[in-house]
């Protein structure tokens, strides 16, 4: 049996930031801060006052952030 990541689980490719708060195992309010200062980078959208994370940029900034992971061979 496979075992799926948290982000597997979530389904559509438009997250909420309670969605992606919950992947990150951050709180809602850190995003804030990020989307405010870009202290740190994550791409996000805003669909008029509702802001949105994308799937894909989601997984890129957990691949540019893994340490000390192995590399592919």
């Amino acid at each position: 049996m496979e075992t799926q990541t948290a982000i597997q689980r979530i389904t559509g490719d438009n997250l909420t930031p309670r969605q992606t708060a919950a992947l990150l195992n951050v709180p809602e309010a850190t995003l804030a801060v990020w989307r405010s200062t870009n202290r740190v980078v994550l791409p996000f959208f805003k669909l008029g006052h509702h802001v949105r994370y994308r799937r894909s940029d989601l997984e890129r900034f957990i691949e540019r952030h893994l340490r000390n992971a192995p590399e592919a061979a």
